[in-house]
């Protein structure tokens, strides 16, 4: 210890030494966890307004006329389910260090998820076909909003996705794969809630 360290100690102060530890040693969560947690939190917020406005135009609209539920929406569901469950299929192999079955359970959830997404479009085109056009009822703007605003949503998480699998074949690093593969399921299966909730939402107005 030098001479100036040594005259400006104040030995009266209690140790410091352990606070940092206390605070920081337990702390195990990744950095890349905690940033989509608050992502999360705030498309959370999003689509809660987007929820409230739907409501409040819902019950102070007198030009309010329904939309009717195309069949497909049910298909397209029953697909985004399942890719969230190959997602956490994903997850549990790795978990495993089953990379092999990790992989293939990942690209597995990447194509439902393309087939979700172009079954979305294919609603579109049918309802469009159909005359129920964005501009002409906000029961219509709203169906859109909604729907083209989740799907923005899975647009950017396949971006995500593509780069978390090129990692999973190209890095030897388990670790690695394992942080990608948990982030991208907690992102899907926060997508699926907010769609199963959108989607009741749509049958029940």
């Amino acid at each position: 210890m030098g001479l100036f360290a040594k005259l400006t100690e104040k030995p009266w102060l209690p140790d410091r030494s352990g606070v940092a530890q206390l605070r920081t040693g337990g702390f195990a969560v990744h950095n890349r966890k905690v940033a989509l947690v608050i992502f999360l939190a705030v498309v959370g917020i999003l689509f809660s307004l987007f929820i409230a406005a739907y409501h409040m135009r819902l019950e102070f609209s007198t030009d309010w006329v329904a939309m009717p539920e195309p069949g497909l929406l049910w298909f397209n569901s029953g697909v985004l389910i399942i890719a969230s469950i190959a997602f956490e299929w994903a997850r549990s192999a790795v978990a495993r260090s089953d990379v092999a079955r990790g992989r293939t359970a990942f690209l597995v959830a990447g194509a439902l998820t393309v087939v979700f997404l172009v079954g979305q479009l294919i609603v579109w085109r049918d309802v469009v076909d159909l005359g129920y056009y964005a501009q002409t009822n906000p029961a219509n703007g709203f169906f859109f909003v909604l729907t083209g605003v989740h799907g923005a949503h899975l647009l950017g998480g396949l971006i995500a996705w593509w780069r978390a699998a090129r990692r999973m074949y190209r890095d030897a690093d388990p670790g690695d794969a394992r942080v990608s593969v948990d982030l991208c399921a907690m992102y899907w299966h926060f997508l699926l809630l907010v769609w199963l909730g959108m989607f009741a939402l749509l049958l029940n107005s």
